[in-house]
Formats: C-alpha cells, structure tokens, sequence
C-alpha cells in the first residue's frame, strides 16, 4: 500500500475509517455525539493522567466536532468509542511521521466505562489498523507514571516500557513525569 509522505493526518486517513471489533466500533464523531462528548470532557477523573492540550479541551463542545475531522485532522485523528451504539469515549491516533512510519496513540473513557475491556480493545482496533492496513511500523504511547490502569491496557496489547518518568510538558506549569511506551 502507498502511503503519501507527510506528516499532516491526511497522508495517513485520507477519510476518518470506522474500526469494528467484537464489542466495538470506533467511528467519525457526528453532531448528535456532541452531549456525549461534552460529558466526557466535564469527567474530572478521566482527564486526570492526560494532556491538558487535548483537541476536545481546546474548544467548548459544540464546536469540536465540526472541527474535528479538518483543522484536527493536521495533528491526529479522534474516533469515538462505541459499544452497543452507546458512546464509550475516545480514541486517538497521533504523532504521525510518514519517513519513519511511526504513529501514536491514546485513548480515553467515560469513567463508568473503565474495567470493561474497552480500553485494551480499542487499543487492539488501532493497533490492527495502522499495522495492517496504514503501513505503520512503529506505535508509541506516552503514560503519566501515576496511570497503572493505561500501562496494563498497553502491556496487555503488546507495548514495552522503554523510557521510565521522563519529564515532558503535557501542559501543567512543571514537566509531567512519563512513561514511553513502543509496539
């Protein structure tokens, strides 16, 4: 398969897919998602060990979708986590770099849907999708060191810790310390 080289989300997805797996599908967010969307981002728990710089943050909720698949498509590529129809939360590919075939990804839950098996499925979808289907040879994933939880998903899904509490800017006022992660 080509893949066009660019860094831009659009060499990698030209559309946004939609990844079904057994409990599953992750798809493009439409306007009807925007209440499920604003809840997640109002969940104070589950933004605890992420990024303060988020593409959903960034925005008040009704105007992150209709951005989401244009202006974020330059930096990653956000899905919606779906089990039975009903929204789960998100998923997220980033970091692209098409001379390295690297990308990185993330993912985050509504708190009521933690200890499902979502998170580590949803993991494995994107997994498959970029091995598979997008040319990617190298997937990373960044953790707070706080966030056990997150660095089962990605030991269950393959992932190796190769760098322990490095300090990066995750945007809080002092460097967040991190795990890095590599499939």
């Amino acid at each position: 398969m080509y893949i066009e080289k660019t860094d831009d989300m659009h060499g990698l997805f030209p559309e946004p897919p939609v990844l079904t797996g057994r409990n599953l599908c992750l798809k493009p967010l439409t306007l009807s998602d925007m209440e499920d969307l604003r809840r997640l981002t109002q969940e104070k728990a589950v933004y605890r060990y992420l990024p303060t710089f988020l593409f959903e943050k960034k925005y008040p909720a009704e105007e992150v979708i209709p951005r989401l698949y244009e202006e974020g498509l330059q930096d990653s590529l956000i899905l919606g986590v779906f089990a039975e129809d009903r929204f789960r939360g998100l998923a997220e590919v980033y970091s692209y770099r098409a001379p390295i075939y690297k990308a990185s990804i993330g993912y985050r839950l509504l708190q009521e849907e933690w200890g499902k098996g979502f998170a580590s499925e949803a993991v494995d979808l994107m997994i498959h999708e970029l091995l598979d289907r997008r040319g990617i040879e190298i997937i990373t994933a960044s953790t707070m060191v706080e966030n056990h939880a997150s660095a089962r998903v990605l030991e269950k899904n393959g992932f190796i810790m190769v760098n322990h509490a490095v300090d990066e800017d995750w945007g809080f006022p002092e460097p967040t310390p991190a795990d890095k992660w590599i499939r």
